[in-house]
């Protein structure tokens, strides 16, 4: 089978012996003769699967037993509206900071929650930096951030030192590279861009940030319900749940964080001292605040994209288009995603410039 290097924003792509297992589990899952799909989530055999998912990444954040994971469905998108609803006391405030189309919707549904102020954001040049230096409001319930913008290709290279509980949004940068887990209150992250498939969502709470709200809360939005059901109060997403189980078992095994941040780098470096040195190529964003995993970028001969196009495609590279509300290039440097493909795209991108510059 031809080798395509796929640098896919999301669903984005997973490690291929992930794909192997989480394969043969559909057909005979666990030596039952049983299909993942067909059995009982309360069943012992999935249960020791949810109960690894879970425990694995508190061991991958390093957190000890005052945080709790769940996994959750809904995507990203239910957790704009979750992290108000169970951190945003009644009458109480929620600081923001701007850096991008998914930190924009979570804006929107904190505000339908109770009172919501941004403090800082960078929508004044269209997302392509990441604010600095903002005053972070010591009343406020909880502070919200994004690491990593996958449309404008932007990340946090350090977080804010918070004195008020700290939430982030980490969906396509998570167990990238190391991070101060304790600093946080709250993580979430959809897992279908850097952990698993599309169809759960992580979240990791440290539990004295719930239950402060004074509201009366909804079974299904209340993070304490679904930790008391072990992130099975209703039917999981299983197999989904399944198959982030692997692949944070490949990271593991691999050596970890370390060893997959030193990797990312790699990649990230190698393509933009390419889009740097490469005379038919520019970045977007400013160079502090580049994105070490989704790397966008643009041609200034747009007369050529279709010929560039040519090239890549004709070298079995997929979803490098940028995001339409930004055009050119996007790559997507994701955990799962080999050093072999970004010299494969170098490649290309230097065979264009020595035909057309």
């Amino acid at each position: 089978m031809t080798k395509v290097h796929n640098f896919s924003a999301g669903p984005g792509i997973l490690p291929a012996e992930v794909l192997k297992q989480a394969s043969e589990a559909c057909i005979n899952f666990d030596n039952l003769n049983l299909s993942l799909l067909e059995i009982s989530h309360r069943s012992k055999n999935y249960e020791k699967v949810m109960d690894e998912a879970r425990s694995i990444v508190k061991e991958l954040f390093e957190v000890g037993d005052d945080y709790e994971v769940l996994y959750l469905g809904g995507g990203a998108s239910l957790q704009f509206a979750m992290v108000p609803y169970n951190l945003l006391r009644e009458n109480g405030t929620a600081a923001y900071v701007n850096t991008g189309v998914w930190a924009t919707k979570a804006i929107k549904e904190a505000k339908l929650i109770g009172t919501t102020s941004v403090i800082a954001s960078s929508e004044d040049k269209k997302f392509t930096y990441i604010p600095k230096g903002y005053e972070i409001p010591k009343d406020a319930d909880y502070l919200h951030i994004t690491s990593n913008n996958t449309i404008y290709g932007t990340q946090m290279q350090a977080f804010p030192k918070s004195p008020i509980p700290l939430v982030c949004d980490m969906s396509s940068d998570i167990f990238s590279r190391k991070v101060n887990a304790k600093d946080f209150a709250l993580i979430y992250a959809g897992a279908q861009k850097n952990m698993g498939p599309a169809g759960s969502t992580m979240v990791m709470v440290k539990k004295d940030a719930l239950g402060k709200t004074g509201r009366k809360m909804l079974s299904m939005l209340d993070y304490q319900v679904h930790i008391k059901g072990g992130s099975m109060y209703n039917t999981p997403p299983v197999f989904p749940i399944y198959v982030t189980l692997l692949t944070l078992q490949w990271l593991k095994k691999n050596g970890g964080i370390a060893w997959i941040e030193k990797v990312n780098q790699q990649k990230a470096d190698a393509l933009y001292n390419e889009i740097d040195r490469n005379s038919l190529f520019y970045g977007t964003t400013a160079k502090e605040d580049r994105s070490k995993m989704n790397v966008c970028f643009l041609t200034n001969k747009p007369e050529l994209e279709t010929e560039f196009d040519k090239l890549w495609k004709e070298a079995n590279i997929s979803g490098i288009r940028g995001h339409r509300d930004v055009g050119g290039y996007r790559a997507s440097l994701y955990n799962a995603l080999p050093l072999e493909s970004v010299k494969a795209l170098v490649e290309v991108m230097q065979a264009f410039e020595k035909k057309f510059a």
